[in-house]
């Protein structure tokens, strides 16, 4: 069993005591307070010799407040250190935007629910859970990709980052994108062509409206075109000569263009390599 090693942030003595009580009390994730701060400069500090998992983190401290401090760890995220996830618990949800421009897992207001707080524990566990399933299946010198390295989206009106790392596919539909991780499907703005700009060393075209992981790609076999529905480059449904690829930790099949079907091969060479 994975457990969560959590550092407690806030400067009210109590406040510290009441959050371990939660944690505590849950048992599935299974979590364990590792240390505590009173000022994001201590929790800083703490960090520069220790390693933890999650950082429970209040907004309004003397000194180096929570966002600051939130703002530090995303910019040695972006040097390519690595940082725990944040879970912000404040008493003020006036901050609740520019916690997820950090990219926080969650936003939780006091008094903390218990059930609140096992919620957001357990996205942070699947959040580590994709994250090493994703470096799992890259090439063992493949260094992680930095947490700062993410897609900015919009769920249910309010701002979530996912890191690059854990996409399995991007997939044009109608006037939207849709983005798969292992657990999540979300719908985005945008366009294929800018993505593919923007990370094309880590995805591969495989139709004109797909991009998938290269690391995702785990088999390539001929289908019948009418398995997938749109047909590329001129195929008929009669042609027999349609491709489709299956998809790591989802087991969907995305159809490949045929002038597409050797690039996949080669990444499915690598991969093995």
């Amino acid at each position: 069993m994975i457990t969560l090693k959590i550092l407690v942030v806030d400067d009210e003595p109590l406040a510290r005591l009441r959050l371990r009580g939660l944690v505590e009390a849950i048992t599935e994730p299974h979590c364990e307070v590792v240390a505590e701060a009173a000022t994001g400069s201590q929790a800083a500090a703490w960090l520069r010799d220790h390693g933890c998992d999650l950082v429970l983190l209040d907004v309004q401290m003397p000194g180096v407040d929570g966002l600051d401090f939130a703002d530090s760890l995303a910019q040695r995220a972006a040097a390519g250190h690595g940082v725990p996830l944040i879970v912000f618990v404040t008493a003020h949800a006036m901050h609740a935007l520019r916690a997820f421009e950090l990219d926080a897992i969650d936003y939780l207001t006091k008094p903390v629910r218990r059930e609140r707080l096992q919620a957001a524990l357990a996205r942070v566990a699947q959040r580590l859970a994709e994250r090493a399933a994703a470096q799992a299946l890259l090439p063992p010198d493949t260094p992680a990709a930095p947490e700062a390295d993410f897609i900015t989206i919009t769920d249910r009106g309010r701002l979530k980052r996912v890191p690059v790392s854990e996409v399995l596919y991007f997939k044009a539909e109608l006037k939207y994108v849709t983005l798969r991780t292992a657990s999540e499907s979300h719908v985005m703005d945008g366009a294929l062509s800018d993505l593919e700009q923007r990370h094309g060393e880590r995805f591969l075209r495989i139709h004109r409206n797909a991009l998938v992981a290269r690391w995702a790609v785990r088999e390539l076999e001929r289908h019948a075109p009418t398995n997938f529905g749109e047909l590329d480059d001129g195929a008929s449904a009669d042609s027999g000569d349609s491709w489709a690829v299956r998809i790591v930790h989802v087991d969907e099949w995305l159809a490949v263009s045929r002038r597409q079907v050797a690039a996949v091969r080669e990444a499915l060479a690598g991969n093995r390599g």
